[in-house]
């Protein structure tokens, strides 16, 4: 169950800090596990899970549709598939997603939509409700599924699956999620699938079926080509879910920013279409080093190393956005810190998140007295090395977003200006340990129950 709504209150700066840590285990590739695990024929082995509130929901909604899902000891699960179209409930069952527009768009849009005999009502809390889907629901409509009301774009919906799916070619945006519940209609509909990707988004879906040779063709250049052949069965998965590069993003920008300080971010994985983030940090001569690199499944897991650094302002073209786009937000606080004008392109897709981003970050800058401007795929931040920070106050408040509610966590921990962050409960769908380690680190802050 998700825990009760509390505030977090924090109003000291951190100091320097030698720390070695396990980040949160990823919460893309956790998600995946079960909904491929449930498709597919046999038990699927799942290790390291993350175990969060976006991961309990999907299992919760799983288990809504006759999956058996067997918990073995902490972080350890075993999927009990039954192969394509087994999923079943009764008319009109509720799912509801929590916060997980990825659960929501692979399984309920994805899955569900050719899966035989299925109509249920898709439902989220009150985040996730506000989020438009149109983009999925068109594309899932070219499979043949129906979704009422009619023209109503967000949830709560009914979903009405396909009785006669038949691939089709798809190009692909920036957009992973929709690439992913694509693929997963697509193995169990009539036909041939291809999709053409010219924009690499993340590939966690591919890597996890490339063992179905049968089901799944990839053909990787300057533009991807995916074949999905349908109707093909799929086997289990057995992984072993590496640390969460975007969770590790905000322990690297408190290191990055704090004067004599190193951590070591503990086998993290290192996914090319993952580690935008650290890829921008050390082309503007932060400090960041991987380790011990090693093949964990079918993913590459290093421990990511990093140092206070003096870092030049940010320039962050387009082409980074679908590596970096959940690291938008602490990197606009890294920003704040580095004199002169930090600018990112390409982000207008931040609008349509848990919140929005763009709006929701340029209140915080300005709250602390950093200038910003915006336009409708553009930000800039205009950082200082020095701060006048006497009667400030950071506030979130009514924000649904853990990751706006983290970079203003990491900003007050920074600067030492008295944060009061709402709702901060909403942090346990994607990094429930995010207070354990910044304690770890010697961030002190104070919970309170709203």
């Amino acid at each position: 169950m998700p825990e009760a709504s509390y505030s977090v209150i924090i109003n000291h700066r951190i100091g320097s800090f030698k720390n070695k840590i396990k980040v949160d285990s990823d919460k893309s590739i956790s998600q995946r596990g079960f909904i491929i695990g449930s498709i597919s024929e046999g038990v699927s082995k799942l290790k390291n899970v993350l175990e969060s509130d976006d991961i309990f929901s999907l299992i919760s909604c799983l288990k809504k549709l006759n999956c058996k899902i067997k918990k073995i000891k902490s972080g350890e699960y075993e999927v009990y598939g039954k192969g394509l179209g087994s999923l079943y409930c009764k008319k009109n069952t509720v799912l509801n997603f929590g916060n997980s527009g990825t659960a929501l768009r692979i399984c309920g849009f994805g899955v569900l939509g050719t899966n035989p005999n299925i109509q249920v009502k898709l439902t989220g809390d009150k985040s996730l409700s506000k989020r438009n889907m149109y983009k999925i629901m068109k594309t899932m409509e070219r499979f043949g599924v129906q979704f009422f009301p009619k023209n109503k774009f967000n949830l709560p919906l009914t979903l009405v699956s396909s009785e006669m799916p038949v691939g089709f070619n798809f190009e692909a945006g920036i957009s992973s999620q929709i690439k992913s519940a694509v693929m997963l209609a697509s193995i169990n509909s009539f036909g041939k699938t291809l999709i053409v990707e010219k924009t690499k988004s993340r590939d966690h879906t591919e890597r996890m079926l490339s063992h179905n040779k049968n089901a799944i063709k990839i053909k990787k250049g300057k533009t991807n080509l995916i074949e999905i052949i349908g109707k093909e069965s799929i086997k289990p998965v057995n992984i072993s879910v590496p640390g969460d590069p975007s969770s590790a993003s905000f322990y690297a920008t408190l290191c990055l920013l704090n004067k004599h300080s190193k951590i070591i971010l503990q086998d993290v994985q290192i996914n090319p279409t993952r580690v935008g983030f650290f890829n921008i940090i050390r082309k503007h001569s932060g400090k960041v080093s991987f380790k011990n690199k090693k093949k964990q499944g079918n993913e590459v897991v290093a421990d990511v190393h990093v140092r206070s650094s003096k870092m030049k302002p940010l320039k962050v073209s387009e082409k980074f956005f679908t590596s970096c786009q959940d690291e938008i937000p602490i990197m606009t606080i890294l920003a704040c810190f580095l004199p002169g004008t930090s600018v990112f392109k390409g982000i207008g897709d931040l609008v349509n998140k848990e919140s929005n981003r763009i709006k929701e970050m340029q209140k915080i800058c300005k709250q602390i007295g950093i200038k910003t401007t915006a336009s409708k795929n553009e930000m800039k931040i205009y950082g200082k090395s020095k701060f006048n920070l006497n009667n400030k106050k950071i506030s979130v408040s009514g924000v649904l977003d853990h990751r706006i509610l983290m970079s203003a966590a990491i900003l007050s921990l920074l600067t030492g200006v008295k944060a009061s962050l709402k709702n901060f409960e909403q942090v346990n769908s994607s990094c429930p340990n995010f207070l354990q380690i910044i304690r770890k680190l010697g961030g002190k802050f104070e919970k309170k129950r709203n």
